[in-house]
């Protein structure tokens, strides 16, 4: 089956997800964050195949998420690190981390907790805005046209 595209949609979710919209990719990066880089570690820690892993990996590093670092010369191995663009992905990986331990966890509690390296305690992960600092409130929001925002072009549609 293929896979409908959405890299050219005038739309920046629509955007992301054609890079993030699978089922192992915000679970690679997941293990990225926690600080998996080779290859052998990512298959151990997913139970993903290594053909499936092959691919992620290298939409991920096409993407400029990952860099792909040599650290063996014969025969050749790589690393995976995060790049600025993949760090900045860390809202989007936290934030789906609360709302599965918000909204999914078992009787007996979440799965995982962020905990603050620092203080040990346990952190809960909000989305906030940048200017203020506030809590963002969906049913306050609006979303409109941005700067960068075009037109739809019309389908062709054919005669027969």
């Amino acid at each position: 089956m293929r896979r409908t595209r959405f890299d050219d949609w005038n739309c920046s979710i629509a955007r992301a997800t054609d890079i993030l919209g699978d089922w192992w990719t915000p679970l690679v990066l997941r293990e990225a964050f926690y600080g998996t880089r080779r290859f052998d570690d990512f298959v151990e820690r997913l139970g993903i195949g290594r053909n499936i892993l092959t691919e992620r990996l290298r939409r991920l590093t096409d993407e400029a998420i990952l860099d792909k670092v040599r650290y063996q010369e014969r025969p050749a191995r790589y690393e995976y690190r995060l790049t600025d663009k993949g760090r900045a992905l860390f809202g989007v990986i936290a934030a789906l981390h609360r709302w599965g331990n918000d909204w999914l966890a078992s009787e007996d509690g979440a799965p995982s907790e962020m905990v603050d390296k620092r203080t040990g305690k346990v952190v809960q992960p909000i989305v906030v805005d940048e200017a203020t600092g506030e809590p963002l409130d969906p049913r306050q929001l609006l979303v409109r046209p941005g700067p960068g925002f075009r037109e739809p072009r019309p389908k062709k549609t054919s005669r027969a």
